[in-house]
This record gives C-alpha cells, structure tokens and sequence, in this order.
C-alpha cells in the first residue's frame, strides 16, 4: 500500500480509484452481512478489486473505440 501511494499522486489516485470505491463500499454496506469483521473487509477488498476490473475494462474499450473512429486511423476497410 505504501508503495502504491509513492508511485501514484494522489490527485491520479483519487480520480481512478474513488468510484469504484464508493461503489464498492456501497455493495458493501447493504448487501454484506456476515457478522464477521474479517469476512466483511475481504469481500469489501474482493468487490472493490472486480469493480475497479470491470471499469478498467470498459474505459479501455470505450477510448479504443473512440481512437478507432478517429479519421486517419490504421483500422482495416471491409471489402
């Protein structure tokens, strides 16, 4: 963790991680009931990990969708 907030400013930090977060802590809150601290923080840790996964994923294919429709890009014409 610490390394993580060396390598990373924490404005970058913020903006890439604080969604999923508050996603993540909202599952958390309502759905996560296990009456077990540590149960709880390791699902919290694991929704966060699968958030953040599925944003990652999605904001990579919405910008490589974007740069494909830029004009003058090198994607292949159809026949």
């Amino acid at each position: 963790m610490y390394t993580l907030f060396r390598s990373i400013s924490l404005r970058t930090l913020l903006a890439t991680q604080a969604p999923a977060l508050i996603i993540s802590f909202v599952i958390a809150e309502l759905f996560y009931k296990f009456h077990s601290f540590t149960l709880e923080c390791l699902a919290f840790l694991a929704t966060w990990f699968v958030v953040d996964a599925l944003a990652t994923s999605l904001q990579n294919a919405w910008f490589k969708g974007q740069r494909s429709e830029q004009p003058g890009s090198t994607q292949s014409l159809p026949n």
